[in-house]
């Protein structure tokens, strides 16, 4: 698996634990649906760290919770 694999994977479990919708990231984050939702998508290589940021404490978490997850023990690239 991919980072932005990952990365993508857990937005996804996120999303769907918690509740948020790409729209409400959005609305509390200020980070544009379009940008969270091609994350998702894993339309971009790469995440920026603030962004990643911005949506992970808008959710309640740290970025350490975040990556503490064992989804990221087998990352390929």
């Amino acid at each position: 698996m991919t980072l932005m694999e990952a990365v993508s994977t857990r937005l996804k479990r996120l999303q769907t634990e918690k509740h948020f919708t790409s729209y409400k990231i959005q609305k509390e984050s200020g980070v544009p649906r379009s940008t969270v939702g091609k994350l998702i998508a894993m339309k971009f290589k790469t995440v920026e760290l603030n962004t990643l940021f911005q949506i992970t404490s808008t959710m309640g978490i740290s970025l350490k919770e975040f990556f503490d997850d064992p989804i990221f023990d087998n990352i390929t690239d």
